[in-house]
């Protein structure tokens, strides 16, 4: 992927397509307070919201029109699920460059087809995988690499939640690319995938377990490495205990407690300009079982950054640095989203290979 021509510099003008949560909560605060970038458009059907936020933001109504814009440089997706292969291929054959929320898409053949398209068009296609950035995240992957753990053989990471009533949304409705696999699945396949790499195989148990649930809203998936087991578990009737992480090695353990901050901080109208954003109010705990007796410490979280995202993206725009998130990256992650689907309609082991 090369930089833009010449006559193009910061700031980029951004289109962000959809202003439903994903957008107003995430996009669009990180955006705007991205040095470099500006919300020069917004495609949404309400534009009495987005005015309320970004008042300086323009507001058409149908893809199409942001698209014929030359002004526009970058085209950001957070549309429902079905909407991300069209929109971004659309996008990709405007000559823009694209982020697209998570999932990527809602098929294989839909990612390889952009994947393969943005080497066409030669622009930068990246995909939102936000929980890099994750202040626990961050903190347990310093402590892998000083080698606090040791060698990791057992890797437990959940995305749990109290939501007893199934909600009208299409997140929540039976249709592709709906469920708590797709909606949360690809934030820990992609963490696990960056602390471990590709693993042999996958087992998966994905189910509905609340009254009226036409959307999976339960799962269970184990990634098989050479020794290593990593425990993927999300489930949307989780009412006592909050365990994020818990990660054992041959010389010691992370236990960690509590979600990322960084989404409630959004919710409430912080953004990364705020003092204090990104910290971690929840240390974790790392047992130490290297001497004579294991003994404990609490460990300070690292501040997550989700503003690197846009940040990394600026950048690889105007200087050719690195993709924050490579679309082949994602691209491993829908497949091994599609293998596990795969696994748990089969009841059993799916090697990776058999996602190639």
């Amino acid at each position: 992927m090369t930089t833009l021509s010449p006559s193009t510099s910061a700031p980029l003008n951004v289109a962000l397509v959809g202003y439903g949560y994903v957008g107003k909560t995430f996009h669009a605060p990180l955006i705007a307070t991205t040095p470099g970038l500006v919300l020069h458009t917004v495609v949404s059907s309400d534009p009495a919201k987005v005015a309320a936020d970004h008042p300086d933001a323009r507001v058409v109504a149908d893809l199409d029109e942001a698209l014929a814009d030359p002004a526009i440089d970058l085209v950001v997706i957070a549309t429902p699920n079905d909407l991300h292969a069209p929109q971004g291929q659309a996008a990709l054959a405007a000559g823009k460059h694209v982020v697209i929320d998570k999932p990527f898409t809602v098929t294989l053949d839909e990612a390889r087809a952009l994947v393969a398209s943005a080497e066409t068009h030669d622009r930068l296609l990246s995909v939102f995988h936000n929980r890099r950035w994750d202040a626990d995240f961050l903190t347990l992957k310093g402590l892998i690499a000083e080698g606090a753990l040791g060698e990791v053989v057992q890797y437990e990471s959940h995305f749990d939640r109290f939501r007893p009533a199934v909600r009208d949304r299409w997140r929540e409705r039976a249709g592709p690319g709906a469920g708590a696999w797709f909606d949360l699945g690809p934030h820990l396949l992609d963490q696990a995938l960056q602390l471990f790499g590709q693993p042999l195989a996958v087992n998966a148990d994905i189910g509905i377990q609340r009254e009226g649930g036409d959307a999976p809203d339960y799962f269970h998936v184990v990634l098989r490495y050479p020794k290593l087991r990593a425990i993927l578990h999300g489930s949307m009737l989780t009412s006592a205990g909050d365990l994020r992480l818990s990660v054992q090695g041959v010389r010691g353990g992370f236990v960690k407690h509590g979600l990322d901050a960084q989404e409630d901080a959004l919710k409430r109208g912080l953004t990364p300009a705020d003092e204090g954003f990104g910290l971690d109010p929840r240390p974790g705990t790392l047992t130490r079982a290297d001497g004579e007796a294991p003994t404990t410490q609490v460990v300070p979280g690292r501040r997550g950054d989700y503003a690197a995202y846009y940040a990394g993206v600026r950048d690889a725009i105007l200087t050719g640095a690195a993709n924050p998130v490579p679309a082949p990256e994602a691209l491993r992650v829908m497949e091994l989203l599609d293998l596990a689907a795969r696994s748990a309609a089969e009841r059993r082991e799916l090697p990776v290979e058999a996602a190639r």
